[in-house]
């Protein structure tokens, strides 16, 4: 099981027990709230990421973003701090999360509110993906033996 599915599980098991779910990956947040063209627009929009009981963000670390997408993790992560859940999947150590938000100053205060009070799980182990595509190639593989031996027959 991968990062994405164990975090859909966590929103699933949320939903069950009765809080509000919103499920988005880093990517698409933040090019929603870029693209909002008044900070009127811009308030309502950070309200659909700060207004769920459990707010899941997938894939942070999977593309490079400059300093206004910073900005506007960082104001999600600190209005939804010590009131509403965040689960949050990523790739990378929150090291070289510096890499992943370039040129932004609130990168250590963003991981201090994330890490505070929270339950941090690495996963190690092979890509399911990768293991899966490894089992399909060698079906193939043994199919076309398979129809090559039975040609020969």
């Amino acid at each position: 099981m991968g990062k994405t599915t164990i975090a859909q599980n966590i929103g699933y098991e949320a939903l069950r027990k009765g809080l509000t779910v919103f499920r988005t990956s880093a990517s698409d947040m933040l090019q929603d709230l870029v693209a909002q063209d008044t900070s009127i627009a811009l308030q309502r929009r950070i309200k659909r990421y700060t207004t769920p009981g459990l707010l899941i963000i997938d894939e942070v670390g999977f593309l490079s973003y400059d300093s206004r997408h910073g900005d506007l993790f960082f104001d999600v992560v600190s209005r939804r701090h010590e009131t509403k859940s965040i689960v949050l999947t990523t790739n990378k150590p929150f090291a070289e999360w510096n890499e992943t938000f370039a040129n932004a100053s609130c990168i250590t205060a963003m991981i201090d509110r994330l890490v505070h009070r929270a339950e941090i799980v690495k996963i190690e182990g092979n890509s399911y993906r990768k293991k899966e595509a490894e089992e399909r190639t060698q079906a193939k593989a043994a199919s076309r033996k398979k129809k090559r031996k039975a040609r020969k027959t």
